[in-house]
C-alpha cells in the first residue's frame, strides 16, 4: 500500500525537523511507540535524546547522503561535520571539528517512523581525535 506523501518525502520532512530543532512537530515522523536500537524509547524519550544530542553539539546538522526506500523500510547514509563539546562516544573530542557518517535503518508504520537501528562510524572520529592529538604534541 502506498504512502501518502511518498516516503522519501515523509524521510526528508523528518530531518528538516530535526534540522529546524522544530520538537513540537516531531510526533508528525514519529510514532508514540518508537525505539531505538531496540530499545523502547516512546516519543517523549526519542524527543530527549534528540534534544541532548543537539546541547551536546550544538551545530549538529543531518545531512542525507545516500536514500534508499523500500516500504515499510528506509535505509539512509547521514553525513556530519560538526563540534561536539567535551566527550562524545566516551572521545575526548573537546569541540574538535569531526567529520563521521551514521548508517540508520527505519522502520515505518503508515506515515510515521517505529522503529529506527543507527550505527555511527566511530573509528572515523577516532582518527580524527588521534590526529589532533598528535598535531598537539609536536
Amino acid at each position: 500500500m502506498p504512502v501518502d506523501p511518498p516516503m522519501p518525502d515523509l524521510y526528508k520532512g523528518y530531518i528538516a525537523c530535526l534540522n529546524a530543532r522544530d520538537w513540537p512537530s516531531l510526533g508528525d515522523f514519529v510514532a508514540d511507540d518508537i525505539e531505538h536500537n531496540g530499545r523502547a524509547l516512546g516519543l517523549a524519550g526519542y524527543r530527549e535524546m534528540l534534544v541532548k544530542d543537539h546541547a551536546d553539539i550544538p551545530d549538529l546538522a543531518f545531512r542525507i547522503e545516500t536514500l534508499v526506500c523500500e516500504p515499510p523500510r528506509v535505509a539512509a547514509r547521514l553525513r556530519f561535520d560538526c563540534h561536539p563539546r567535551g566527550a562524545f562516544l566516551g572521545l575526548k573530542v573537546e569541540g574538535r571539528r569531526v567529520s563521521f557518517a551514521e548508517n540508520v535503518f527505519y522502520e515505518f508504520r503508515g506515515s510515521k517512523i517505529h522503529r529506527v537501528w543507527s550505527v555511527v562510524d566511530k573509528a572515523a572520529i577516532e582518527a580524527q581525535v588521534d590526529a589532533a592529538s598528535e598535531d598537539a604534541r609536536r
